[in-house]
């Protein structure tokens, strides 16, 4: 469960993650369902099944942005 404080611009959906990687969102499904994360990365699952991805930790793998 997600911390309270968190908006929704704080996660994306799973295609805007693999934009983000330059990955097909299959990519990341397949390492999630295999690995269990996708780059040390793990998204939390919405009641409709839904896969939400932390923004600021990809943006952080990426250097994009600091920790």
């Amino acid at each position: 469960m997600p911390d309270s404080s968190k908006t929704t611009e704080d996660f994306q959906t799973t295609d805007d993650f693999a934009k983000l990687f330059k990955v097909k969102p299959a990519t990341v499904r397949r390492g999630l369902c295999v690995d269990g994360h996708y780059l040390g990365i793990q998204p939390i699952k919405l009641p409709n099944g839904r896969l939400l991805w932390p923004t600021t930790k990809a943006k952080h793998l990426l250097g994009m942005e600091a920790a």
